[in-house]
């Protein structure tokens, strides 16, 4: 069996621009899915931990704040630097602690990269508004930061998910706890190394590993003013109910069964690479991964293509693992369960071993036909590198089989069509669309956020849209001159 040569140090919270071992003496094993070995221990934390990161970012806060955005920003140019300097060994721990490939990992950080960049220009986009209203009255409205904020990221993406709320909420003058998946910490621990070698101010962002014990202090916390979460729906509402029950803003984004409608008129190589890349890219561990298609009229052909480029990605070259052994089972389980629903299996990834790695959680490609919606595969989240192939006699059928998902994070569609294209755009129930496109992730500035039960709360978690969860309005109204005319604006 192949084994790791990476080691790394038990893996620390980072409180006050140091490293420090929790006080709850509690800890964990941190396992890479490739090899199923231990690379790290972590803190699993507790309230007193947590107190003193708060108590950390609230002593950073007054000068932070205070600084002006142009002045902020410079710490993020220098960092984006360093991302870029250090991005092959970024990759290669993210590929170990997640089982990514490395193409997969490398991906990760440069949309890092991609994320601090936006943020470089907060100068150019917190310019506020400033009207004369009256004669000699003016107003003008700022954005400013709210404080001492939270992000609970998920384990799917160590490094990139961090950084859709890190940049732009420092950016904007709060202070931050970072709240990492404790099965993959160890990036975290880089993240903040290289903020702090930027010439970030000690305390501005902290580091608080755990579990629910964690998250749950994180949602109660009176000092903590806002809260993002990403990661289960089940999870996200919890996170969502108690933060907001404790008078917090909070955006939670949850799971996602992104729905890919096919039709007849597609482009067939186009169609069948980019359906097989979006269910298998990141092993499926995606909330923008294509789990369920829709195939429209009929497709047999083009069925038997996907099926051929499923088969072109191979687990341990270019399909990465999942991330551990209880996600193995769960994802077979359904493959399973389906089957004896009566869905037929047309690829198999059960069962998979990949040879030097025979302890690695892995999951080949599957793709599954003639699921039907009622079918567990058909509605829930399966998270892993498998698509369901649901028929639909027609388009009108195909948008009432989107629809009546209970998520709404993404949804494509592959046509030939403007017309057709039209009509998904419009009556799709998701929050983001793909025409053609089978990860229709949105690009910066644009924002990322899904409808129904993928997210909750106002505002989405990433692009100009951030802007308006991290900070607060000020209006100012300013008269100088008691000479001038006066009317009932003034």
């Amino acid at each position: 069996m192949a084994t790791l040569t990476t080691r790394y140090p038990e893996t620390k919270n980072y409180i006050a621009g140091k490293f420090v071992s929790g006080q709850s003496l509690r800890t964990m094993d941190v396992i890479t899915p490739l090899t199923g070995e231990v690379i790290s221990t972590v803190t699993l934390s507790g309230q007193a931990d947590l107190d003193a990161a708060v108590e950390a970012a609230k002593a950073a806060y007054p000068a932070w704040s205070a600084m002006p955005v142009k002045e902020r920003v410079q710490v993020f140019f220098r960092y984006k630097t360093l991302l870029e300097r250090e991005l092959t060994d970024l990759a290669r721990l993210v590929s170990e602690e997640n089982g990514k490939t490395m193409d997969e990992a490398r991906a990760e950080v440069e949309k890092s990269i991609e994320l601090t960049e936006f943020a470089c220009s907060m100068p150019q986009l917190l310019s506020g508004e400033l009207l004369e209203v009256s004669k000699g009255v003016e107003c003008r409205i700022e954005h400013k930061p709210l404080g001492v904020v939270a992000s609970i990221a998920p384990f799917n993406f160590p490094h990139m998910v961090p950084h859709w709320t890190i940049p732009n909420a420092l950016a904007l003058g709060n202070c931050m706890i970072l709240k990492p998946s404790e099965q993959v910490p160890v990036s975290s621990v880089r993240i903040a190394e290289m903020l702090k070698e930027a010439g970030l101010p000690d305390g501005v962002f902290n580091v608080v590993n755990g579990d629910r014990e964690i998250v749950e202090a994180i949602c109660d916390h009176p000092d903590i003013q806002a809260v993002s979460f990403v990661g289960s729906t089940k999870i996200a509402k919890v996170v969502y109910r108690r933060a907001t029950s404790n008078l917090k803003r909070c955006t939670a984004l949850g799971g996602a069964k992104n729905h890919l409608i096919v039709m007849p008129d597609a482009h067939p190589e186009m169609t069948a690479t980019n359906v097989a890349a979006s269910m298998s890219g990141c092993a499926g561990q995606r909330c923008m991964a294509a789990s369920a298609m829709v195939a429209v009229g009929q497709m047999d052909e083009m069925v038997s293509k996907i099926c051929d480029e499923a088969r072109k990605i191979v687990p341990g070259k270019n399909l990465g693992s999942v991330i551990s052994k209880a996600a193995k089972e769960r994802i077979e389980k359904y493959i399973t369960e389906a089957e004896n629903a009566g869905a037929k299996v047309l690829v198999d990834g059960r069962n998979c071993v990949v040879e030097g790695f025979e302890s690695g959680y892995y999951v080949g490609p599957t793709v599954i036909d003639y699921v039907t919606p009622d079918m567990a595969i058909a509605r829930e989240e399966v998270f892993g590198p498998v698509l369901a192939i649901i028929r639909a006699k027609n388009l009108d059928e195909a948008i009432h089989i989107e629809n009546n998902s209970n998520y709404g994070n993404a949804a494509s569609v592959f046509t030939q069509s403007g017309g057709v294209a039209r009509q998904v755009m419009e009556r799709a129930s998701a929050g983001m669309i793909g025409i053609n496109v089978g990860v229709p992730v949105p690009r910066e500035p644009f924002s990322f956020g899904g409808w129904n039960e993928s997210k909750f709360g106002v505002n989405d978690i990433t692009g100009k849209s951030s802007i308006e969860f991290w900070t607060q309005l000020k209006k100012t109204t300013v008269k100088w001159n008691p000479e001038s005319r006066t009317n009932w604006m003034s």
